[in-house]
C-alpha cells in the first residue's frame, strides 16, 4: 500500500450566518489609549473537518476551531481603558471526524474548539482598566471529535481534545495594575464530546473533553496588582463533557472529562489582590469518562464536574476575597473502566456544587481578608465503576461528591 504524505488540516469553516464572526485586534505602545468595542453575532458559525487516512507514515493533525466574537488588545508602557460588549445569539459548532485505516505510524492529533465570545487583554509595565460584558443567548456551543474506524492501528499514539466555552475572558500582565469589571452571562447549552475506537495503540493515548459556561482567567506577575469585580451567570439547559476511549490493546490509555458552569482563576505576584466574585448556576452539569481496553498496560478514566469554581492566589502579602456562589443545577459525574487483562487502572469521579480556594504568601507576611457565602440546592453525585474480567496488577478507584467546599491558606511560594 502506498504511503501518504504528512497531513495537517485547519478546520474548514462553513458559516451559515446573518453576519460573519467578528474578530478585532488592538495594541498600543508607550501611550494612553481608549478602546470601545461592540460586537454582535446573530447567525450560526459552523466548522467541520472530515478526513479519511490510510496507512499514514507521519503525523496526522487537525486543528478545527469555531468562534463567534473575538477581541484581543494589549498595552505597553502606558495605559489602556478597554470597554467591550460582546453578544452571541447564533450556534457555534465545530466537528471533526477522522477514519484512520491500516497502520498510522505517526501520532494522530485532533484539536477541536467551539467558543461563543472571547476577550483577551494584556498590560506590560502598564495600567489596564477593563469593563467587559459578554452575553450568549439560548443557543448551542458544541465541540465534537471522533476517530471512528475500529480497525485503526494508531502506532504513534493519539491526542484528541475538544473544548466548548460560551464566554471567555483572559487577562495577562507583567508589572501591571489591572482593575475593572467583567460580567458574563450564558443561556446556552455547552457540550463537548471526544471519541476514539481502535484496534491497537502501542503508545500514549490521551482523550479529553472540556466544557465551561463562563470562564475568567487573570495572570499577572512582577510587581503587579489586581482589583477586579467578576460576575458570572450560567442558565442554559446543560453543560456537559463526554469522553469515550476504546481500544482492543492499549499500552497507556486515558480518558478525561471536565464540565464547569462558572470558572474564575486568578494569580498575581508582587502586589495586592482585591476581588469580588459573584457566580450563579442554573444549568445541569454532567461529566462522563468511559475507557475500555481488552489488553492494557495503564488505563485512566477521570471525570470532574463543578457548578461554580473560584481559585485566587497572590504570591504577595495581601489578598482580599468577597465571594458569593449559588448553585441550583444538578452536578452528575460518572467515570468507568472496563477491561480484561492488564496492569494498572486509575478511575476517579469528583462532583462539586460550589468550590473556592484562596492563598497568599507566608514569606511575605501574607494577610487574607475573606468573606465567603456559598449556597447549593442542586443534587450532587459522583460514581466510579471498574470492571476487570481477567487479571490486573493494581486498581485505584475513587468517587467524591461535595455540596460546598472552601479552602483558604497562607503558604510558601511554590508550595
Amino acid at each position: 500500500m502506498a504511503r501518504l504524505a504528512p497531513i495537517r488540516l485547519a478546520g474548514t469553516i462553513a458559516a451559515t450566518a446573518m453576519c460573519v464572526a467578528a474578530a478585532t485586534e488592538v495594541s498600543a505602545q508607550s501611550q494612553d489609549s481608549r478602546v470601545l468595542n461592540n460586537q454582535l453575532q446573530l447567525g450560526d458559525v459552523i466548522s467541520g473537518v472530515t478526513l479519511n487516512v490510510e496507512d499514514a507514515s507521519d503525523e496526522v493533525a487537525v486543528d478545527n476551531a469555531t468562534q463567534g466574537n473575538s477581541l484581543s488588545g494589549s498595552v505597553q508602557n502606558g495605559s489602556l481603558d478597554l470597554s467591550s460588549s460582546q453578544t452571541m445569539n447564533g450556534t457555534a459548532r465545530a466537528t471533526t471526524t477522522v477514519s484512520a485505516t491500516g497502520d498510522s505510524e505517526g501520532p494522530l492529533n485532533l484539536q477541536t474548539q467551539a467558543r461563543g465570545n472571547s476577550l483577551a487583554a494584556g498590560a506590560y509595565s502598564a495600567d489596564l482598566t477593563i469593563e467587559a460584558n459578554q452575553i450568549v443567548g439560548p443557543t448551542e456551543i458544541t465541540a465534537a471529535a471522533a476517530q471512528t474506524n475500529q480497525t485503526a492501528r494508531l502506532l504513534g499514539g493519539t491526542s484528541i481534545s475538544t473544548t466548548a466555552i460560551a464566554n471567555t475572558t483572559a487577562i495577562g500582565g507583567t508589572g501591571a495594575r489591572i482593575e475593572g469589571l467583567v460580567s458574563q452571562r450564558s443561556d446556552a447549552s455547552v457540550r463537548s464530546e471526544s471519541f476514539v475506537v481502535s484496534q491497537y495503540i502501542p503508545a500514549t493515548g490521551e482523550v479529553i473533553a472540556q466544557s465551561i459556561g463562563n470562564a475568567i482567567a487573570a495572570n499577572s506577575t512582577a510587581a503587579s496588582s489586581q482589583a477586579l469585580t467578576l460576575r458570572q451567570r450560567q442558565a442554559g439547559d446543560a453543560v456537559t463533557a463526554n469522553v469515550s476511549a476504546n481500544s482492543g490493546n492499549a499500552w497507556d490509555l486515558a480518558g478525561r472529562a471536565r464540565a464547569t458552569a462558572n470558572q474564575t482563576v486568578l494569580y498575581n505576584q508582587g502586589g495586592s489582590v482585591v476581588t469580588t466574585t459573584d457566580q450563579s448556576n442554573l444549568s445541569r452539569v454532567r461529566a462522563s469518562a468511559v475507557v475500555t481496553a481488552y489488553d492494557y498496560g495503564a488505563a485512566t478514566a477521570n471525570a470532574a464536574g463543578t457548578g461554580n469554581e473560584v481559585s485566587i492566589g497572590n504570591n504577595d502579602r495581601y489578598l482580599e476575597i468577597d465571594n458569593s456562589q449559588v448553585n441550583s443545577g444538578g452536578v452528575e459525574v460518572t467515570s468507568e473502566f472496563s477491561g480484561a487483562y492488564g496492569y494498572d487502572v486509575r478511575v476517579g469521579a469528583e462532583a462539586t456544587g460550589n468550590a473556592v480556594t484562596g492563598y497568599a504568601c507566608s514569606e511575605c507576611d501574607g494577610q487574607m481578608v475573606i468573606s465567603n457565602d456559598q449556597t447549593n440546592s442542586g443534587a450532587v453525585s459522583a460514581r466510579a465503576t471498574t470492571s476487570i474480567r481477567g487479571s490486573g496488577r493494581s486498581v485505584v478507584t475513587s468517587a467524591t461528591a461535595t455540596g460546598n467546599t472552601a479552602t483558604f491558606f497562607v503558604s510558601r511560594p511554590g508550595s
